[in-house]
């Protein structure tokens, strides 16, 4: 991997950073690698390649992993996931074949059976039921909290643990998906040191999706471990399926090495789209926070609208205004609202619009609109839904790059068609 040029800032990098031309007969930029296997140049590399993989030894000084398999590693996804680690200022990324083989690898590799995995709430619908259905089959203890704030609700679920249990890890998603509640990345990761002992570490692992790699870096308050839907901003547009986890050398290792026997990392092809995006990453996020910032200032006039779950619009002397303050660098680009009424409204809302689409997924260049409560979050209780904050009046936007102006006429309209 080249070494990084420290005066240039990420946006920059992400043209040519861990590549050279005269690697690939001068082509401006990295091709497609669209191989299973890699030819070693002789027996004796190949062997020293499989030991480093496989950690039978350590490596050398001046060693590194050479490429084997596709399963393994493969040019576009290490110089991908050189470059992915630039924006959080990690020491190493794996990329995966979507956000849930991200999030399931990380959950396989750090919990056990008789462990206790504390989560903030409401969470993607996906995360959810990956760990309330599936991971307490596996002997995981599932305890959630609310993610308004962090500290008080950490500490009410841990009242609520048994003798001797301890959690193993404490996962957020922030700002949470629908309703971008803020959780204290800083207050988890403090709580998580003074759980962790001598023999056992316990983790914070944060969901980054909705406001990274741009927005917000959760390392830099303390979280071991980031992890995206790469499907959503770092893709850009909708044309892909993909996931990402960041940290620690120590800790990205078991997880590239899980990645590696579970076989869920990225294709090639999808590592290669996923370069292409990181050139204008920048620009388009910057662009769909600049647009949401419009469209959030109209929907909070309207008089169709009850209420605005938008970043931007919180109260700096109120407790997620002070988060949103200390961990955030924007506001993003998706907005949550109710409108007045209920589903029925909602629904002649959603069916009126014409430029806006309707669709799940979110951080694509077009804007989208959804309705949570029977569509991402379709598998959550309805109770546990009221409990959350997820409404049936509820209505989810990913705002896009389009023109603030048509956006906000189309909106209007498709109000106007509900009222």
């Amino acid at each position: 991997m080249a070494k990084r040029n420290a005066a240039a800032h990420p946006e920059s990098l992400m043209m040519s950073y861990g590549y050279k031309p005269e690697w690939s007969e001068g082509a401006l930029k990295c091709p497609i690698f669209q191989t299973s296997t890699f030819v070693f140049k002789n027996a004796k590399e190949g062997k020293a390649f499989f030991e480093i993989a496989y950690g039978l030894r350590e490596k050398g000084p001046t060693e590194k992993l050479g490429l084997i398999y596709s399963r393994l590693n493969n040019p576009d996804l290490e110089i991908l996931e050189g470059r992915l680690a630039l924006w959080d200022k990690a020491e190493a990324a794996a990329v995966f074949s979507s956000g849930m083989s991200a999030i399931s690898t990380v959950a396989l590799e750090f919990l056990r059976p008789g462990d206790v995995l504390l989560h903030s709430e409401p969470i993607y619908g996906g995360t959810d039921y990956l760990f309330n259905h599936i991971l307490p089959r596996m002997g995981v203890r599932v305890v959630s909290f609310s993610a308004n704030g962090a500290s008080d609700g950490i500490h009410k679920a841990l009242k609520t643990l048994k003798k001797g249990e301890r959690p193993a890890m404490i996962f957020i998603e922030t700002p949470a998906n629908p309703t971008n509640l803020l959780v204290d990345i800083a207050a988890c990761a403090k709580a998580a040191k003074e759980l962790s002992t001598k023999n056992r570490r316990v983790l914070v692992a944060v969901d980054n999706t909705f406001l990274g790699p741009l927005w917000q870096r959760p390392l830099e308050h303390g979280a071991d471990l980031v992890l995206y839907s790469a499907t959503k901003f770092i893709g850009g547009h909708s044309d892909l399926i993909a996931g990402v986890c960041l940290g620690s050398q120590e800790l990205m290792t078991r997880v590239r090495t899980l990645r590696t026997f579970l076989g869920t990392m990225a294709s090639a092809w999808t590592g290669w789209l996923l370069l292409r995006s990181l050139e204008t990453l920048k620009l388009r996020m910057t662009c769909q926070m600049k647009n949401a910032r419009h469209v959030a200032t109209y929907l909070a006039n309207h008089p169709k609208v009850e209420r605005l779950y938008y970043l931007g619009s919180l109260d700096p002397s109120t407790p997620q205004g002070k988060i949103y303050q200390r961990q955030c660098l924007a506001p993003g680009s998706v907005i949550s609202f109710d409108i007045r009424g209920g589903e029925k409204e909602a629904f002649a809302f959603l069916d009126a619009l014409k430029l806006v689409k309707l669709a799940v997924s979110l951080g694509g260049t077009e804007s989208l609109a959804e309705h949570p409560g029977t569509m991402t979050h379709a598998d959550v209780p309805p109770a546990e839904q009221k409990r959350m904050g997820i409404s049936p009046k509820m209505v989810r936007l990913s705002i896009g790059v389009e023109n603030p102006g048509d956006l906000i006429r189309d909106l209007e309209q498709a109000l106007k068609a509900a009222a």
